[in-house]
């Protein structure tokens, strides 16, 4: 909002700034039965702590939902429920007033569409080692095709504060979404927690594991894990050598993984192995008789 002001410097003047609702609109183009829509008012000069009232009507006739609040930085972001029920192909608005600036305004309207369901929720395997590409699919039930919805993915935490992973658009064909993804795992092995560490402070080895979500309108379904969770597996590659640089062959071999399992195996004649399959983390490999100790991570070294 441009102002101007042509006043002599060399005395002091009283300015009144005059309170405005600017606008009052839907932060989304559709609502969704049986969800939350989000409403944003903005306006100038109101001061913090004004108090707002929103009302959500149907064209049709009648009130929805009410918020009363107070604003903040001359913007205000509320949200309201729509009844499961509520009529699909109805449009809505919303009112809002700030009763101590004498300002008042209406937004714009949004069709409600009908209540939408996921199901079904699914990876196309348990576990997954670095490059996989996995696929993700889902049944989503009251949208039209072609609809775009938002796949998230999150690193679970025993604690529920789940890490974002990242976010995917997926367009909705015949009521179900397909979307594939190829995993990595970025972080440092080395850093996981291991069995004997997490029986120190409690609580036992956890290799990462993932699960997803996916968000139709405001609403994101599969929060309680319903995909299910996918486990991170890794693998290492075992080399040994005389200080010559000849290889030892066929030296037995015994590796501590970081879950507290341990597996045995042979070198074969050009002094290597390979385990796949393990949790990721630190590892220690022995080579009885030969007194030689290698500590390190899985992360295919």
């Amino acid at each position: 909002m441009a102002m101007k002001y042509t006043k002599a410097t060399d005395s002091e003047h009283e300015i009144k700034l005059t309170p405005s609702l600017i606008a009052a609109e839907w932060r989304s183009g559709v609502a969704y039965a049986g969800q939350e829509v989000s409403a944003e008012v903005r306006t100038a000069f109101v001061g913090n702590g004004a108090k707002i009232e929103l009302e959500a009507k149907s064209v049709d006739g009648g009130s929805i939902d009410k918020i009363r609040d107070k604003i903040k930085n001359n913007v205000f972001v509320g949200k309201f429920s729509l009844p499961r029920d509520f009529k699909a192909g109805a449009e809505i608005y919303f009112e809002a007033s700030l009763p101590g600036n004498g300002l008042e305004g209406q937004s714009n309207r949004i069709a409600v569409l009908p209540p939408v369901e996921v199901t079904d929720m699914k990876w196309s395997a348990a576990e997954a080692r670095r490059g996989d590409i996995l696929t993700l699919t889902a049944a989503v039930a009251g949208v039209a095709d072609g609809t775009e919805v938002t796949v998230v993915i999150y690193e679970y935490d025993d604690d529920n504060v789940h890490d974002k992973i990242v976010e995917l658009p997926a367009v909705v064909t015949d009521e179900k979404l397909s979307l594939s993804w190829a995993y990595e795992y970025h972080e440092d092995t080395d850093e996981i927690p291991g069995d004997e560490e997490r029986q120190r402070y409690g609580g036992k080895y956890n290799p990462p594991e993932y699960f997803f979500t996916v968000r139709v309108g405001e609403k994101e379904f599969g929060r309680k894990q319903e995909s299910g969770l996918l486990t991170f597996r890794d693998w290492i590659e075992i080399s040994l050598r005389e200080e010559t640089g000849l290889p030892v062959a066929e030296a037995e071999y015994v590796v501590h993984l970081p879950d507290g399992e341990t597996r045995r195996g042979r070198l074969d004649e050009n002094g290597l192995a390979r385990e796949e399959g393990i949790p990721p983390g630190k590892v220690e490999v022995e080579f009885p008789g030969l007194e030689e100790v290698y500590r390190g991570d899985g992360d295919g070294d």
